[in-house]
């Protein structure tokens, strides 16, 4: 585990907080998802104007993207997540190993999310029959957070998936 504290130019976004671990290790336990996200909301809303409700909404926002990664990516590497922040914006950079039917999920998920209508999308598939949809937890995240999303290569088989969001109307 990182913790970061230098300071950046304007615009940059300093890294708090970011652990590494083999992909088996994390999807060896359901449970992980939760724990992991209370740490790092816990570890990085020390200085929100509210911080216990800071460390609520982060460690909600968190633990969905992380359910989201339990249930979908390739059964070996390395997973990465890293929380960085500029001002009231915080950055969530998850690199997950996947093979290509993987891969594909979540540029097609990102399109969507990026697409517009995301929030009739996400009470379609909240309420449709069946199973709820893979990426109903990343739906939530763009309407309740309006959290914004994107992809890039990472190295080896791996995609980094970017989530930004503003939990606060300011910084303090």
């Amino acid at each position: 585990m990182d913790l970061g504290a230098g300071q950046t130019e304007a615009g940059e976004f300093t890294l708090l907080l970011e652990f590494d671990m083999d992909m088996a290790g994390f999807t060896s336990n359901w449970s992980y998802c939760d724990r992991l996200s209370t740490y790092f909301a816990r570890m990085i809303s020390h200085n929100r104007s509210d911080s216990l409700l800071y460390s609520n909404l982060f460690s909600s926002a968190l633990n969905e993207l992380l359910e989201t990664v339990y249930r979908l990516h390739a059964p070996t590497g390395s997973f990465v997540c890293s929380v960085s922040r500029n001002g009231a914006k915080d950055r969530i950079a998850l690199t997950i190993p996947v093979d290509t039917e993987t891969e594909g999920f979540y540029r097609d998920a990102v399109v969507v999310l990026n697409g517009g209508d995301v929030s009739p999308r996400y009470h379609n598939a909240l309420f449709s029959d069946g199973p709820l949809q893979p990426n109903i937890g990343l739906l939530e995240l763009a309407v309740d957070y309006a959290a914004c999303f994107s992809i890039e290569p990472a190295d080896g088989n791996a995609i980094r998936l970017i989530a930004e969001l503003t939990l606060e109307a300011s910084a303090p």
